[in-house]
């Protein structure tokens, strides 16, 4: 008898990453969907969507159905997950697979049901819902089933996961709505009000990609960005600092710390001992930032570090719970 496929899906709002058991990661894709305007189709998912990204015509509108780790666009994540799920087990699969997906630790009870339901509809057997903080934990390799605490910051595009763990389970936890996405936007505001620059989400990715940093050095970095000038509207060449660009993104930077600092401060004695002792974990797309382990550290005298390769922390610690699902049981949210 054949036994269904288990499949863990990291469902970010930059990217999606899904792992199959036994086989690793099987698809590393960008979460932008585009779709004809007049009859509501796909018409590309991904890596090609993603070179659509401000360059359509009126009639495709390319954009991320997820936004803040949460479905904005019900309908087109059914159509994206029906087509990455098709992707991985085969077009004429006969049996449906079981599901893992990591959601943010503060999701509320509509959220997570959307994000079921919208599994289930794109072709899985079960769906099991994954804190993703846990993920994230296990992921880097910290000893969770241990009676001792460990606290790591999953800074993802859309939320900033925070979470004390200890025998396999969250203690203390927080979500924050803002992350790599809400720095992107940084960056293109401050060039909009700075020097009437518009420009394009990826290029503001871009621009903290190469010169964005959470802590400015001493050294005066600066590299040339292109746009177009909002008052003229002709295309336009400005050059910029990183030190204007750690100042832009403070604000953002700060909104996560708060969520780091309500959880240290919630956190039971014994644990926050633990903790200080161990130092706190950092993963995610947004831990690459550059410098945002010191930026940590400096604002909460607790040692911070970035993992080895942070981008998949959260589906490497799906692919163990999805592979032993009844030692991490208590932790999982709901199965369906």
């Amino acid at each position: 008898m054949f036994r269904p496929k288990k499949i863990g899906i990291d469902l970010g709002t930059a990217n999606t990453v899904i792992t199959l058991v036994g086989q690793g990661i099987v698809l590393n894709e960008p979460t932008v969907v585009a779709v004809n305007a007049e009859d509501n189709t796909v018409v590309a998912v991904g890596n090609e969507a993603l070179t659509m990204l401000g360059r359509t015509p009126d009639t495709i509108i390319a954009s991320r159905p997820l936004k803040n780790g949460a479905i904005a666009d019900y309908g087109v994540t059914e159509a994206m997950l029906k087509y990455f799920l098709r992707k991985v087990t085969g077009r004429f699969s006969l049996i449906k697979p079981d599901v893992f997906i990591a959601t943010p630790a503060g999701v509320t009870s509509v959220e997570s049901r959307a994000v079921q339901d919208a599994t289930l509809n794109a072709g899985a057997k079960s769906v099991t819902l994954v804190p993703e903080p846990l993920a994230a934990a296990i992921g880097a390799k910290l000893k969770v089933s241990d009676a001792s605490g460990s606290m790591i910051i999953n800074a993802g595009g859309g939320t900033t996961e925070v979470a004390v763990i200890s025998l396999s389970g969250l203690v203390r936890y927080g979500s924050t709505r803002v992350a790599g996405n809400a720095i992107d936007d940084a960056i293109t505001s401050h060039l909009r009000k700075k020097y009437n620059l518009i420009v394009g989400e990826r290029t503001a990715e871009y621009i903290k990609v190469k010169i964005g940093m959470a802590v400015a050095e001493g050294e005066l970095i600066t590299m040339e960005v292109k746009g177009r000038d909002s008052v003229m509207g002709l295309p336009r060449t400005v050059e910029i600092t990183a030190k204007e660009i750690t100042s832009a993104i403070e604000p953002v930077l700060n909104m996560m710390l708060v969520g780091v600092k309500e959880v240290l401060e919630d956190t039971p004695p014994e644990l926050a001992s633990d903790i200080i002792d161990k130092g706190i974990v950092m993963s995610g797309g947004t831990s690459l930032l550059g410098n945002i382990d010191k930026y940590f550290t400096l604002h909460t005298g607790v040692p911070v570090y970035v993992v080895e390769n942070p981008l998949f922390c959260v589906i490497h610690g799906l692919s163990q719970i999805a592979g032993d699902k009844d030692k991490f049981r208590n932790a999982l949210i709901k199965s369906v």
